[in-house]
């Protein structure tokens, strides 16, 4: 008697998943200390992974046509490409943004006040999430928008932990970045308040490089910056970093609010606002702070 079997053939493997795997164990290498800062050739990278120079060549290209590695003219090494950067980049934002999301309820419930977190995009300060105060007259919620790093208290905090030179080349590119750029626009805030693009020169901490690096200098030693209407008309702010297991700076955490809210001093608020971000970085892996 003949038998009908109903079992399905098994399924054919994925196309190219050996090509992928290929590209997978490349990127790995070039993630190797190895690789850094110079890069490395066709020839150490096919030993590495243990792939024929050929097709080690083959995948370079088809990666560097993505974005995904780099290759220097000079040199002929390849490196992580700055696409490969930009897509971690978003996946470790959002994972940031989820994260951070009940401790800035916390502080914001807390002050009362509207709390911000913030990373730092090239120039600018990009906010990534915005908890609002309750009060009817507040100030709003930047999320989406920038503005550049050396006009704001948070910025200056995400650049807190830059080496000196570091922090010249960034200045040398940015320091006369638009004080804002919202979606779309480079003149109008999403504030109730109106933005200084010239406030009064005794408003302003930071008018070069030298004033910007005395400026990190004290956010060093009394973990936090401040801001006394030195952006918004009638603002004031405090930020404070965010450290994950590395121990660098990721973000930075900010309390606005209008001043006449906030009569007492801006240290005070400062001094807070650093407790409060402590517990975030030790939810993300940083080392407890030093008690100050």
């Amino acid at each position: 008697m003949l038998r009908v079997t109903t079992s399905k053939p098994p399924r054919p493997p994925r196309r190219n998943s050996s090509g992928l795997a290929r590209d997978i164990e490349v990127l790995e290498v070039l993630g190797l200390p190895e690789a850094f800062p110079g890069g490395l050739g066709v020839v150490r990278i096919a030993e590495l992974a243990g792939r024929e120079k050929t097709v080690v060549s083959r995948t370079l290209a088809t990666l560097a046509d993505a974005g995904l590695v780099s290759r220097d003219a000079e040199t002929l090494t390849y490196r992580l490409g700055p696409r490969l950067f930009a897509l971690a980049a978003r996946t470790s934002e959002a994972v940031l943004v989820r994260e951070a999301r009940p401790y800035l309820r916390r502080i914001a419930r807390h002050t009362g006040e509207t709390t911000h977190l913030s990373v730092l995009r090239g120039g600018n300060v990009l906010t990534l999430v915005s908890e609002l105060s309750p009060y009817e007259f507040r100030t709003a919620g930047w999320e989406g928008v920038t503005t550049a790093a050396w006009r704001t208290p948070s910025g200056r905090v995400l650049l807190s932990d830059w080496e000196d030179e570091e922090l010249a080349s960034w200045y040398a590119l940015h320091g006369h970045d638009q004080p804002m750029v919202g979606p779309g626009r480079s003149d109008v805030s999403p504030s109730a308040f109106a933005v200084l693009d010239a406030p009064a020169p005794e408003q302003v901490v930071v008018h070069d490089l030298l004033d910007l690096r005395a400026e990190i200098d004290r956010i060093r030693q009394r973990g936090y910056a401040i801001s006394d209407e030195e952006l918004e008309v009638g603002v004031v702010a405090a930020s404070a970093p965010v450290t994950d297991f590395t121990g660098r700076v990721v973000a930075a955490v900010n309390i606005s609010a209008p001043k006449a809210r906030m009569p007492g001093s801006l240290e005070a608020i400062g001094e807070f606002v650093a407790r409060a971000t402590e517990p975030l970085s030790a939810h993300l892996g940083s080392a407890p702070a030093t008690p100050r």
